[in-house]
């Protein structure tokens, strides 16, 4: 099989009936559409069987997270290419052959993400890839088309087929050969920035991202976890320390981690200062398990040998979106790019 397009479901049904017809309309002849069920404790195995009883389902013992689950379903997939897909996205026509057709002409495209648009507003970019993400010096994601909170509408200023630093989980294409040679993501993330973690660990060895214009899909976001969620920010935080231990050079290392750490606790109070509560716990209980997680970050750091990698802003994020006023991409200093 060339391309396997594997959906990760947990308690999904209702995803899966609004978004899984357009997948399968949408699906190329020498691909395939994979469900892995997490441990579903809902009605979705049943609604699969019913309405679509010739698509493969991999049934998993429980919900290992978005990480673990995809690495345990892709170990049982055998294609050239996997395309790890959420449940909650429409996709277009071309959106896998436009994609495929970009990988095979070029060998050291190993990542590929689509343009990502939102669902509910089709104009504007979706916040979990828009069209390609980069981080910072200190490690903060953005994406082209989305600097923190601010979305952007796609006028066709993102078109350009170009190289990125990280692809969005949410549809993301790899070459399984990398995927084998990676051993996938990293399990212990559970969910979130596990992608952008991949991706680091690709560009160490070598491989590249890139971000692909004419393959377009409608992203609704937030099907798992809501966006304002006391566990999905223990999640961000813990594991965006986690991915800067085990990917920044030695060089980078310590001076990243004591500012990044400082920088954690400042959102922590600022939370407190707000009335959350519990988002402040759960910047405590990130930081704790990022502590506990040492010993085991070491030994991951030893095999990925760390480089300087390109496509890292040199600059801080933060300070060029909340003291200088720079909302949009466009708005960066681009040269370092």
């Amino acid at each position: 099989m060339k391309t396997a397009i594997v959906i990760l479901n947990w308690n999904g049904r209702k995803m899966l009936e609004r978004f899984l017809p357009s997948v399968t309309a949408h699906c190329p002849s020498d691909a395939e559409v994979v469900i892995a069920d997490n441990g579903s404790t809902d009605d979705s195995i049943a609604f699969l069987k019913e309405k679509y009883p010739s698509l493969r389902t991999i049934l998993l013992d429980k919900n290992y997270g978005f990480a673990e689950g995809y690495n345990k379903a892709i170990s049982q997939i055998d294609a050239e290419y996997y395309v790890l897909l959420n449940d909650d996205v429409e996709v277009t026509a071309g959106w896998v052959d436009s994609v495929v057709q970009m990988m095979d002409k070029n060998p050291s495209a190993a990542i590929v993400q689509p343009k990502l648009l939102m669902f509910d507003q089709r104009d504007t970019f979706e916040y979990a890839g828009g069209a390609g993400g980069f981080i910072d010096k200190h490690g903060y994601p953005f994406c082209r088309g989305r600097l923190f909170s601010t979305l952007e509408q796609d006028h066709g200023q993102y078109d350009d087929q170009r190289e990125i630093f990280w692809a969005s989980g949410a549809a993301m294409f790899v070459k399984s050969s990398a995927w084998k040679e990676l051993g996938g993501l990293d399990g212990d993330f559970f969910a979130h920035m596990e992608e952008i973690d991949f991706c680091w660990r690709a560009r160490n060895k070598g491989y590249k991202v890139f971000y692909c214009p004419d393959s377009v899909i409608y992203h609704v976001g937030g099907g798992t976890l809501p966006k304002s969620s006391p566990f999905k920010t223990q999640l961000n935080f813990r594991n965006n320390l986690a991915m800067l231990y085990k990917n920044l050079s030695d060089k980078r290392l310590y001076r990243v981690l004591v500012l990044r750490i400082l920088l954690d606790w400042v959102a922590a109070f600022s939370f407190l200062l707000k009335g959350n509560a519990g988002e402040f716990i759960a910047v405590f209980k990130a930081h704790r398990e990022y502590r506990r997680w040492k010993p085991s970050l070491k030994e991951k750091r030893k095999k990925i040998i760390p480089h300087n990698v390109s496509c890292i802003y040199p600059h801080s994020i933060l300070i060029d979106y909340h003291l200088k006023g720079k909302k949009h991409f466009s708005e960066l200093d681009k040269s370092s790019f």
